[in-house]
């Protein structure tokens, strides 16, 4: 679905997978140059990743803060992104390293 205001559009995801699937939703991602990401059916995997992040985010800062402008919220968010999770946060998934230590070995 096209969401449109006047300074910006956004292309929200469906919540059913025929509307993701469907001929018009493709063609409007075509328009703006966009790719879909769907897997087949029933693999959560390529979103993992991400649901596991925004859920840090949200337990780890997002809910003990309350923001007045949206300026502090997006210092608050880059700080909390490169300064911790990236830099001191370990993660199970890779080996109890944090982001930054991980791809130092892998390069």
């Amino acid at each position: 679905m096209l969401i449109a205001t006047s300074s910006f559009r956004v292309l929200r995801r469906p919540f059913e997978s025929v509307q993701y699937a469907a001929e018009a939703y493709a063609q409007q991602l075509a328009l703006m140059g966009a790719k879909s990401s769907m897997s087949r059916t029933g693999c959560c995997y390529d979103n993992a990743p991400m649901e596991s992040f925004f859920h840090s985010l949200k337990v780890e800062l997002v809910h003990q803060h309350r923001w007045t402008t949206r300026e502090e919220a997006r210092r608050d968010l880059f700080v909390y992104i490169e300064s911790y999770y990236n830099r001191q946060r370990i993660h199970s998934a890779i080996g109890y390293l944090t982001p930054r230590q991980a791809e130092r070995k892998m390069n």
